[in-house]
């Protein structure tokens, strides 16, 4: 028996299938910039930042993390040629309300010691942050100072408000 939400990416697919005429786009993203923005299912980043298919890659990921991200990143930029970094947070992020030993502890409560042991392939750090404006300059910095990002690349960080669907630049 299929489970309603594989039901539904099957049935959808299909019908998007049907009509679709892209698969001659390159691989490389046409208009040669990444995207980084957060997973948060508010958030529909090709409406919401104007992105059509083949222009850019998008990377996702708890909070717009750009540790997380940089080996996607570096990729993009390394081996398929883009140019350009927009991070792009939230407001209303869950990142904002925890920290660390929070998120631990639950870990450990739901699903025990042996469980949190595990932590160690990414060193515990679930990367809250409490400021979501330095927040974004942190992970711009991050990127600017990081060796595996050539210097050439243009890197902005912006605020995406999921109140109003508008954004905001912060650096």
């Amino acid at each position: 028996m299929v489970a309603p939400i594989q039901e539904n990416l099957v049935s959808k697919n299909k019908a998007y299938a049907s009509s679709f005429t892209e698969g001659h786009l390159a691989l490389p993203p046409a208009k040669k910039y990444a995207v980084l923005t957060c997973m948060d299912a508010r958030i529909d980043p090709a409406a919401a930042y104007g992105i059509n298919l083949g222009d850019a890659h998008v990377i996702r990921n708890a909070g717009a993390s750009a540790k997380d991200a940089l080996r996607s990143l570096v990729i993009s930029e390394q081996l398929l040629g883009t140019e350009e970094i927009l991070l792009i947070k939230h407001t209303g992020c869950g990142m904002l309300t925890f920290k660390n030993e929070d998120a631990v502890g639950i870990l450990r409560k739901n699903l025990g010691e042996e469980a949190t042991g595990q932590l160690e392939a990414f060193k515990g750090d679930f990367q809250p942050f409490p400021d979501l404006d330095q927040g974004v300059k942190d992970d711009v910095e991050y990127l600017k100072g990081s060796k595996l990002i050539r210097e050439k690349i243009k890197i902005s960080g912006w605020v995406y408000e999921v109140e109003t669907g508008k954004v905001r630049s912060v650096v």
